[in-house]
């Protein structure tokens, strides 16, 4: 990375760091430790991503693959599937250093990353890929929802307080704090459903995690978020998720064998699509 590259990163990580004291969940915390201590995160550096996915490996079985920009949720799914997170690596534009239109490596190292360093948040994101293998495009579409309201958005309860363990909140400084901060029954009474002059709400609803409703609900991408799901730990995201995961019709049921890297089926499938054509004598 260049020096302006690297410069943003620490203008980043300047602006996030006293709020994920603030605001992060304790597994967040936790980890962010392990990645300054095993990875080389700090505001002068930006960490390698081969030397964070084997360190990662090694911690939680989860792995890093590098790809040039957005790719379909089927895909990123199916990677999350066999504990690979598909992650970019470029920079946001040094002239909004606190802005990113979509995900920067800002965005990956910093709000998704030191996650996969927690067990139980590498299962729970698993959970989601391996209902997603033979899923139709319709599940595909709740489980990309239920993602996005968990993964990137998701909260859980700590200490009596709201605290993030989303990735979109976590590389956030205005919608970590928009969507942490404790407000009086008063505030989220007259602010709820509102929005400011520049079209961004005044105040979330924060609903209680639950997959199925989550599957249902609709996000906008250019603005912070109108509602957010709260679980109550991180276990708690997990086991619901599992749940409503088994409840999915799907053609068959998936197990990751960690030994082997490889999904195993519970019965014989057979292609209807995209079958080779045999190959013609020769």
């Amino acid at each position: 990375y260049t020096a302006d590259e690297t410069e943003t990163w620490g203008l980043v990580w300047d602006t996030m760091e006293s709020l994920w004291q603030k605001y992060a969940c304790k597994e967040y915390l936790s980890s962010m430790n392990l990645m300054k201590k095993h990875c080389g995160y700090s505001r002068d550096t930006i960490p390698q991503l081969s030397t964070i996915s084997s360190f990662l490996k090694l911690q939680t079985d989860v792995r890093l693959r590098p790809v040039a920009g957005l790719i379909s949720s089927r895909d990123f799914l199916n990677g999350l599937a066999f504990r690979t997170f598909f992650c970019t690596q470029y920079i946001r534009h040094p002239s909004k250093p606190l802005y990113t239109p979509e995900p920067d490596v800002c965005h990956e190292l910093l709000g998704h990353v030191p996650m996969f360093a927690d067990r139980d948040f590498a299962d729970f994101s698993q959970e989601i890929g391996l209902a997603s293998l033979g899923a139709s495009d319709e599940d595909i579409l709740k489980l990309a929802r239920c993602y996005w309201h968990s993964v990137e958005f998701g909260l859980c309860r700590e200490g009596g307080k709201n605290k993030a363990y989303g990735a979109g909140l976590l590389s956030s400084f205005g919608e970590l704090e928009y969507s942490c901060k404790e407000r009086t029954e008063i505030e989220i009474h007259e602010q709820v459903g509102k929005i400011d002059g520049d079209g961004m709400p005044l105040c979330p609803e924060i609903k209680p995690w639950d997959p199925a409703v989550a599957a249902m609900q609709d996000f906008p991408i250019t603005t912070y978020q109108p509602v957010y799901f709260l679980a109550e730990s991180l276990q708690d995201a997990k086991l619901k998720m599992r749940r409503y995961c088994e409840m999915l019709p799907r053609p068959f049921f998936a197990l990751y064998n960690a030994q082997t890297e490889t999904v195993h089926i519970d019965r014989p499938v057979r292609r209807s699509m995209g079958v080779p054509e045999a190959s013609p004598a020769g």
